[in-house]
């Protein structure tokens, strides 16, 4: 079993791009890590130490560092359309044959054809779905039941915002902006400016212009609340499903199959 800790033939710092990109998401979910913390030991809990895992919509794969860190005998099959992301997950996990890299368009109808295997005892992902309006994401759910094993989990940890609360959400988003004011002051990169630094770099310029000709600017979806992913989540076709964490604006939502 082979691990790979950073560099590559292309002199690229991976693991720098790796922790650039947690510290630039940890400008805007400062708990970050305590929701992977939970989401990990909600997998062990209902699936044991040794998952096969699928990494919805992976990015840089940062849930799959975790998974394995903590699950050395776990796999990780991660899925993702962003060519810039991919290049620093598969730079980051060059060797190592415990992960597996799919490149495919979650909107699409096919792209649960084009994983290495029919099942997984977890689908997990994290602030990646949001960006789906809710017709999509419901059918989305769809797809992900049918991946999921009997007796296997899916989590998702993202932005669920119950609208039936206005002034909490209010007061919540008004303290959160200044903590990330806080930290940008700090020296933080946020969003546009992590995204202009990959621009500028000569590996990944490339595919970060790819990007942003797939996606545009950034752009969410319509968030909908908790209470909706779990009901959905159970139509199609998961036994249980509600929060297992939550902050005022985020939420980790289990489904058991």
């Amino acid at each position: 079993m082979s691990t790979n800790t950073g560099s590559t033939r292309t002199g690229t710092d991976w693991q720098a791009w790796q922790e650039s990109w947690d510290r630039q998401q940890e400008v805007y979910m400062p708990d970050r890590e305590e929701r992977f913390r939970v989401m990990l030991d909600m997998v062990e809990a209902l699936v044991g130490p040794a998952p096969r895992v699928l990494d919805l919509a992976c990015g840089t794969g940062s849930i799959t560092a975790r998974l394995l860190a903590r699950f050395p005998k776990a796999t990780s099959t991660g899925i993702d359309l962003d060519p810039a992301l991919l290049a620093i997950a598969r730079g980051t996990f060059e060797g190592d044959d415990r992960v597996t890299f799919v490149e495919a368009d979650l909107k699409t109808a096919d792209w649960p054809t084009r994983l290495p295997h029919q099942s997984y005892d977890a689908v997990l992902t994290a602030t990646a779905l949001h960006w789906l309006h809710s017709d999509p994401l419901a059918t989305l759910y769809g797809q992900v039941a049918g991946l999921v094993r009997h007796g296997g989990v899916f989590m998702n940890a993202d932005h669920m915002i119950d609208d039936s609360t206005p002034r909490i959400n209010a007061a919540e988003r008004e303290q959160r902006h200044a903590v990330m004011e806080r930290a940008q002051q700090g020296g933080a990169l946020d969003w546009a400016e992590w995204w202009q630094v990959a621009a500028n770099d000569p590996v990944l310029a490339e595919p970060t212009a790819k990007r942003f000709e797939i996606y545009g600017e950034h752009a969410d979806g319509d968030m909908p609340s908790a209470a909706w992913h779990a009901r959905v989540l159970r139509e199609k076709g998961f036994a249980e499903a509600r929060p297992v964490w939550s902050s005022p604006a985020d939420t980790l939502l289990l489904a058991l199959k």
